[in-house]
């Protein structure tokens, strides 16, 4: 191999590199923010709750799994449209 090659595969690493790191660092944000909107939206769910509890509302969104994926990944409509769900089965 001749120098200009070797360079060149030095760069081409380099970037590669920098690509990669940067996928995993944008990975780590995501899968945290996702963590963090789970947990404020079970919070939420359990106040709502409550409150609606309180208020005679017989609508009542329960704290399993896919209702902390569903308010993770969605956020705040997320969150909406399991209360509208719970809402459309009152009718």
């Amino acid at each position: 191999m001749d120098q200009l090659s070797t360079g060149t595969i030095v760069i081409i690493a380099a970037c590669a590199l920098v690509l990669i790191v940067g996928a995993v660092k944008r990975r780590t944000e995501w899968m945290l923010n996702v963590l963090m909107r789970g947990i404020l939206g079970t919070i939420a769910i359990y106040f709502i709750n409550n409150a609606l509890r309180g208020f005679g509302i017989p609508v009542e969104v329960g704290i399993n799994p896919v209702t902390v994926l569903t308010s993770g990944i969605l956020g705040f409509p997320g969150l909406v449209a399991l209360y509208g769900i719970g809402f459309y089965k009152l009718l």
